[in-house]
């Protein structure tokens, strides 16, 4: 199976009609990020049959620059938002390397097989969540229900209580689930975000299954 299936299965679904018709009219009359070519940029960068790891954002940055269809990153040479900041800090407490914080483009995460899915696609220019619909949950339900039946090992990191939500579609036993808080400041510095080991744990449980893993040094 392919993303192609997927989305061939769901364009004659009402919530995708509707979902198709809202976006015309935002992009047409509003700001959007990210811009139209690049919504669906993690589906595109990792496909189906790589995916090895699935890391759940939120909706898109909000701000000019900033999004590029992959959950959590930025073009290269944009200051690196909060929460990203706080992904390489922890990448570099399990490794013991330096992240390049110059860079905060991730797609060579998303080469390696980590799909960086916002559940939420799109937003408004200055209005975090202002996309958030009955549609995209629908839409996100039948991406992770499609993930969820793939018959072989998974990772899925959810961070905070917006990818935890998720956590009921997620009933393969052979998939791992690793849970924190989100790696934003306001969450991560009460505790529960650095030092929970995340990308180690998800590199021992590809090894244990005898796949690659996952190179987190953006280097």
């Amino acid at each position: 199976m392919e993303w192609n299936d997927l989305f061939n299965n769901i364009k004659n679904q009402e919530y995708s009609k509707k979902l198709n018709s809202f976006l015309d009219e935002e992009y047409k009359n509003k700001i959007i990020y990210p811009s139209r070519e690049h919504v669906f940029n993690a589906f595109k960068f990792t496909p189906l049959d790589s995916v090895k790891v699935v890391i759940l954002g939120q909706d898109p940055y909000h701000e000019p620059g900033q999004a590029m269809g992959l959950a959590f990153s930025v073009p290269v040479g944009v200051y690196l938002p909060p929460s990203l900041e706080n992904i390489y800090k922890e990448i570099e407490l399990e490794y013991g390397i330096k992240m390049n914080h110059e860079n905060g483009d991730l797609t060579y995460l998303a080469r390696q097989g980590v799909l960086l899915i916002n559940p939420i696609l799109t937003v408004e220019e200055h209005k975090p969540l202002s996309h958030k619909s009955r549609e995209y949950e629908l839409f996100f339900n039948d991406v992770l229900t499609t993930l969820n039946n793939l018959d072989r090992p998974l990772i899925f990191m959810l961070w905070g209580n917006n990818a935890r939500q998720f956590k009921s579609l997620l009933t393969n036993p052979k998939h791992l689930i690793l849970e924190s808080v989100h790696p934003s400041p306001l969450s991560a510095n009460r505790g529960g975000w650095f030092y929970n080991n995340h990308f180690k744990k998800a590199n021992e449980f590809l090894k244990n299954n005898h796949l690659t893993e996952i190179k987190w040094l953006n280097k």
